[in-house]
């Protein structure tokens, strides 16, 4: 992702500094449990803790010769520590160090995402109250079909909202695990002791078996969990981008003083911001087809995982907080037109108040097939021929032989559509 995108705290988790300082802290944390199981000197420790420094220049000046960033690493320390030094990574794999160190970091983006949910999810729940009651048309297919209200669209977004924090906080349990049993898995030079007190000391649960790696299914459900979020935060965008388009501006982006929406034509005022957040959205996708298909490796490990990982964990992070970010601020600014929804809901000439009349009818004892025919022959008339159905409607004589004027009339009341939306947002406490 470009630099400029990326917020300070996501930024500084996956900066490469911060990378080798996670891997360090594991590195501390192994030995630390060697010490407090007699495996190894507390003066090593002593030593390690004081000394052990490193750059990221340096490592990658040793790697240029090794051709492995871990034994680069570990060469850097070790020039630091001195002697202390070998009982840095004793028994441990490159993987026990690397895997751990980036599944703790995975755990603390899905922190720094879940914040933003969360603030995304209030925002939502803050504007759907705010338009709880204000009439717009709702549309299946693209074609009107019957009122509801904005504030439904605004609630229905955070009821999402919140399945995709339940999504994450499952996939950070899944992913917040630890691993130190060495080359393919059996501990057989290191206790199992140390794997369960770095967990402990890494806030991580420990897997319960592992080959030379953590299982990447546990990595799939993370970034799946990403991508279905981003899915949401694409759909609502989607939404936008149609309600902003000039033949039905109910809503739009807000447009700030200076800015500009066309090189060519000034009059433009885009949905740019939802717009990108729909374009980054299949990127995260792709992100996890990647991450499942890393699922397969040979035998007990290969490295066809790790040069896919580099990309796609820190970019889909980045980008669904980035996307998020967006959202917040879209939301939270976005311009409402509601005398324009008002507007577009009586463009048909009360044809979205069909099922109302044909269930009208039914109620009076007609044949459901008879009471559509009756209805749909004047609603083809408001389409092909531009006639106003309720005029039409109280004109046919026989719907006249079982509505009264009245109740026609009634059948055309926006509000009795609307009568259920407290029921419904008391299901969400508000």
């Amino acid at each position: 992702m470009i630099e400029r995108y990326t917020s300070a705290p996501m930024k500084k988790l996956w900066s490469e500094h911060n990378e080798w300082a996670t891997i360090l802290k594991v590195e501390i944390a192994a030995l630390e449990a060697m010490v407090e199981l007699g495996e190894a000197p507390a003066w090593a420790l002593e030593d390690v803790k004081s000394k052990a420094d490193f750059t990221v220049e340096r490592i990658h000046e040793i790697e240029r010769e090794t051709n492995h960033d871990i034994i680069a690493f570990l060469t850097n320390v070790a020039e630091n520590v001195g002697d202390a030094s070998k009982f840095v990574h004793k028994g441990l794999t490159s993987s026990d160090v690397k895997d751990t160190a980036i599944c703790f970091m995975l755990k603390e983006a899905a922190d720094i995402l879940l914040g933003l949910l969360n603030d995304l999810r209030e925002v939502l729940r803050r504007r759907a109250v705010e338009f709880k009651m204000t009439p717009c048309v709702g549309r299946t297919h693209g074609i009107h079909a019957e009122p509801m209200t904005f504030g439904l669209k605004l609630l229905l977004w955070s009821a999402e909202i919140e399945r995709d924090i339940d999504r994450l906080e499952r996939a950070q349990k899944i992913i917040a695990v630890g691993k130190l049993s060495g080359a393919v898995g059996t501990y057989s030079n290191i206790d199992p002791r140390v794997e369960e007190l770095v967990c402990q000391k890494l806030g991580l649960q420990r897997a319960p078996l592992a080959t030379q790696v953590i299982q990447r299914d546990r990595h799939a459900e993370y970034l799946s969990a990403l991508a279905i979020a981003s899915s949401t935060l694409e759909k609502m965008a989607t939404e936008l981008r149609n309600l902003q388009r000039t033949d039905i501006r109910e809503a739009e982006e807000f447009f700030s003083k200076g800015q500009k929406g066309s090189s060519a034509m000034p009059h433009k005022r885009n949905p740019i911001t939802s717009e990108r957040i729909c374009g980054l959205a299949r990127l995260v996708r792709t992100n996890a087809l990647a991450a499942i298909e890393n699922n397969t490796l040979w035998h007990e490990r290969d490295i066809s995982h790790s040069s896919v990982e580099r990309v796609i964990l820190p970019d889909s992070t980045i980008i669904l907080d980035y996307q998020l970010r967006l959202m917040i601020k879209l939301i939270d600014r976005l311009l409402v037109y509601p005398e324009a929804m008002l507007h577009n809901l009586n463009r048909t000439g009360g044809l979205i108040f069909s099922q109302r009349l044909l269930l009208a009818l039914v109620d009076k004892g007609v044949l459901r097939e008879d009471a559509y025919v009756m209805v749909q022959r004047n609603a083809m008339k408001r389409w092909l021929e531009g006639e106003d159905f309720r005029t039409n409607v109280e004109r046919d004589e026989e719907i006249g032989k079982y509505l009264t004027r009245a109740e026609i009339e009634a059948c055309f009341d926006v509000n009795w559509y609307l009568r259920r939306v407290d029921e419904i947002y008391q299901r969400f406490g508000l």
